[in-house]
């Protein structure tokens, strides 16, 4: 009891110097914990919204996606009619109905704009059924009851400010059909984003599946007493399941749950991923804590020493303390997590993605989760200073010695670091040369841990040499003052070892990511300068297949010299050895040859575009033994098997297409019904030639009624790769901003508890004539060259690690490294500002102490 009573009088004692520390754990779990509720929120609302929607049994194709994506062909895989009195009269079933839906449309206005979601989420259409009332009701107008007739739901409406007597264009494979809003319904349910529209039965079946009755799935209603499994084998009994695929409400629900679940756990996983550096951050700032309060402290532990208190009462009074920090940090951070995860919910809506706050989930897990690991962190980095408190002697902290120097540990610690970072630099150097990525992957892993825990154990020596390097360019312009503020960084190398290592965490992360994504651009770029040729490149971007009529006005537009199909088609190969794989053959033009010009290791690529031939990829050719000459069985999915001659080997060395097996789109008729032929799902066009310009505006201007498809010339194309990889980085950035907020902390804490340890010094440099103006540069000039330091470790290590990647990479097509100097050298300056800005405080303290208390002060 005298421990714990002692532990909490120095806490309240020191409750100021803890603060930072109390905010680094708070802002770690809060993060662990608002992740954790923002995902479970979103597992809640889909869970609400899939069994909201979910019939008591639904009989579906067995060949119909599993995620809902679009399909290739525009049309939905669909059962006939009859099927739906058939299930009505088979015993227990109450009710049975036929569904249609579709995602493979776009629904735009009068002026052409989209009214999908652009959060990536689908349009759905469809008819409307009983079922659909179970998580929607009419609030307005009524059901659609004719071919002009729709209705909307209430989301859709309010965000793109539609009403009643509205008409909307829907684009479908079919054709293109207009329609007025008769009717808007609300989901009794969150709808997380997806625009709904309704038809009437006749008109969805003919729109969207190209014919009457036809139905993408049928709805069945058990009659009282009768359960979902029992109703579900009756139907099986009475339809049979080599056709169908029959699931009850909690099936369907959890095959919904799974096609999102993936992207959840994507997004779960790596937000802690980001939230475990904040931790790993945090530890060298609680260790920093510690360290100097026990530094500070060294004469009363001698006193409690002197009065019969042993080694492990005064290791367990520190750990009581940390215990206590961990407590209360924790604690206030669990509440900080459920406001931050009710602020993405807010930023989510914002954007397209709608939450509510009603379906806000707080797992009893959360909260003991954020405490366990706020605690768990806490103690274990507060563990080698307090293990260090308990092993001063009396005598020397009664002569106020201080924390004894172990220059025997300090020897054996730079050992081990530099034999860590050796191991871990060899390991990069393996993996930059490795034949296969599999293995290179794994040296790579194993290289940026060893290096990263090497850099942060023999961060103490690197302290003196890089800080002298750094003080000679930045500090010696400033004079005597330059020199106090190298001298007060130098003075405990460990200390600033420890400090600098938080910052050159999430700098080693933003380089090394730098690095990677600039590289990636780089070779992208490259390599499209190589091997395209098309002048342009039209895509949906969202899956959707280009439409019969886009892809007629495409065709039609003048200027052009060609326009090639590119339509990827599902089928089993078998090689010439035997082996089968499902995999995917590319339907082109043979004009596509010109539009992306491929690499041929063997025969002639112009031939695999004739009469029952294809190519081959040379790594497929390898692993099954394939020649120019051989034959490969391809049975297509949903048509015949053909035997196709291989023409053509092409390589594999390339980010463009990699893989791909190409035939003509000609071969692929033959062996495919017209209704199971998939669309285009790309299509590239060249200009007449001088007519470039004027070909890309009208083109832009042929597909303005349908503002689903982009046109893009290579410009384009690369202005959106680069684009696309700017906004994952900058997400990325945005993840780290907390790990280097925690170690801007620690900064600000080691100046905050060192001019508290200097309080003496402090007052006998202001005593013989050192200006508070000086003393306050002193201490910023500390701080900057602190940062640099942490910054220089920082973006050195990252290169390393992104150029190791990148080498890596290269094996997979990324050939080109470029250092993003623009970057790097940014963030070096940033870093001497943050340094600037983590002095503000401590400088402003110390230039307010009374000289003569602070010579008189204990320390």
């Amino acid at each position: 009891m005298s421990v714990l009573r002692t532990s909490l009088r120095n806490f309240l004692a020191h409750k100021g110097r803890m603060a930072l520390s109390a905010v680094a754990v708070l802002l770690s779990v809060a993060f662990v914990c608002g992740t954790l509720v923002f995902t479970d929120t979103m597992n809640t609302t889909f869970d609400k919204l899939f069994a909201a929607t979910s019939a008591d049994v639904t009989v579906s194709p067995k060949s119909a996606s599993d995620d809902g994506a679009p399909s290739r062909t525009g049309k939905p895989e669909a059962l006939p009619a009859s099927l739906v009195d058939k299930v009505a009269k088979v015993p227990g079933v109450r009710r049975a109905e036929g569904a249609v839906g579709s995602s493979s449309v776009t629904v735009v206005n009068a002026k052409n704009e989209n009214m999908g979601s652009t959060t990536g989420a689908p349009t759905i259409a469809g008819n409307w059924t009983d079922n659909d009332l179970k998580a929607m009701e009419i609030t307005s107008g009524r059901a659609p009851r004719g071919p002009t007739e729709m209705m909307v739901d209430a989301d859709t409406a309010d965000k793109h400010h539609l009403k009643l007597g509205d008409e909307l264009r829907t684009i479908a494979v079919t054709g293109d059909f207009t329609a007025r809003i008769t009717g808007i319904a609300t989901f009794k349910v969150t709808n997380p984003g997806a625009a709904v529209v309704y038809f009437d039965t006749a008109t969805a079946q003919r729109e969207l599946l190209g014919a009457t009755g036809r139905f993408t799935q049928i709805n069945v209603t058990a009659a009282s007493g009768v359960s979902d499994v029992r109703l579900k084998q009756d139907v099986a009994s009475a339809l049979g399941t080599s056709s169908y695929r029959l699931q009850t409400a909690k099936e369907a629900a959890d095959a919904n749950r799974d096609s999102v679940g993936s992207f959840l756990d994507v997004m779960k996983y790596a937000m802690l991923g980001f939230a475990g550096i904040a931790f790993v951050v945090g530890i060298f700032l609680i260790i920093n804590t510690f360290s100097m309060l026990v530094a500070q402290r060294t004469r009363e532990i001698g006193l409690m020493r002197a009065i019969g208190s042993s080694r492990k009462q005064v290791n367990r009074s520190v750990l009581v303390e940390a215990l206590l920090l961990g407590v209360f940090g924790s604690v206030l951070g669990v509440g900080a997590g459920v406001g931050l995860a009710v602020g993405l919910m807010k930023v989510m809506s914002s954007i397209g993605m709608e939450l509510s706050t009603g379906d806000l989930t707080v797992n009893w897990t959360t909260p003991v989760i954020g405490l366990v690991l706020g605690v768990v962190v806490t103690v274990v980095a507060a563990y080698v200073p307090a293990r260090r408190a308990g092993k001063i002697s009396p005598m020397a902290a009664l002569r106020d010695a201080g924390t004894p120097a172990d220059g025997k540990a300090g020897a054996i610690r730079a050992a081990i670091g530099l034999v860590l970072t050796g191991a871990g630099t060899a390991a990069l150097f393996a993996s930059a040369n490795s034949a296969k990525a599999a293995a290179g992957s794994g040296l790579l892993g194993l290289g940026v841990v060893l290096t990263l825990i090497g850099f942060v154990v023999v961060g103490p020596l690197l302290a003196g040499l890089v800080v002298r390097v750094i003080s000679a360019l930045v500090l010696r312009m400033f004079g005597p003052v330059g020199r106090m503020a190298e001298r007060n960084a130098l003075r405990n190398p460990r200390r600033t070892g420890a400090t600098g290592a938080a910052l050159m965490i999430g700098l080693a992360l933003v380089a090394c990511l730098s690095v990677v994504g600039s590289s990636m651009v780089a070779s992208a770029t490259s390599e499209l300068d190589k091997s395209v040729g098309a002048d342009f490149i039209v895509s949906s971007g969202t899956g959707q297949p280009i439409v019969p009529q886009a892809a007629d006005a495409i065709r039609k537009t003048p200027g052009i010299a060609h326009v090639t199909d590119y339509r990827p088609v599902d089928a089993k190969l078998t090689a010439p050895d035997g082996k089968a794989q499902n995999d995917q053959v590319t339907a082109a033009d043979p004009s596509y040859q010109d539009d992306l010009r491929r690499k041929t290791v063997a025969g002639d690529l112009a031939a695999a575009y004739g009469e029952n031939a294809m190519s081959v990829g040379d790594t497929y050719a390898k692993e099954h033994g394939v020649k120019v000459g051989d034959t490969m069985t391809v049975a297509f999915e949903g048509g015949a098997t053909a035997r196709l001659k291989v023409a053509a080997i092409t390589s594999d060395d390339t980010n463009v297409d990699k893989g791909a097996m190409y035939t003509n789109i000609t071969t692929v008729e033959r062996y495919l019904p017209a209704d199971r032929m998939p669309k285009n799902m790309l299509m590239f066009a060249k200009a007449d030639d001088g007519r470039a310009k004027d070909a890309y505006a009208s083109l832009k201007q042929s597909l303005k009624a349908y503002p689903q498809y982009k046109v893009q010339d290579q410009t384009d194309f690369k202005k959106d790769l680069k684009d696309q990889i700017g906004q994952l980085l900058n997400i990325v950035y945005g993840l780290l901003a907390l790990a280097i907020i925690v170690a801007v902390l620690g900064v600000v804490n080691t100046l905050a508890l060192s001019v508290v340890e200097r309080t003496r010094e402090i007052g006998l440099l202001r005593a013989i004539g050192l200006s508070r103006r000086q003393l306050r540069r002193m201490i910023r000039l500390e701080s900057v060259v602190i940062a640099l330091f942490g910054a220089l470790l920082g973006l050195g290590l990252g290169m390393g690690w992104g150029t190791t990647a990148q080498k890596l990479l290269a094996l997979e097509g990324m050939g080109v490294l470029e250092i993003p100097w623009p970057t790097i050298l940014t963030v070096f300056v940033g870093s001497a500002f943050v340094g600037l800005f983590a002095a503000l405080i401590p400088a402003w303290r110390a230039g307010r102490m009374n000289v003569l208390n602070a010579i008189a002060a204990d320390g």
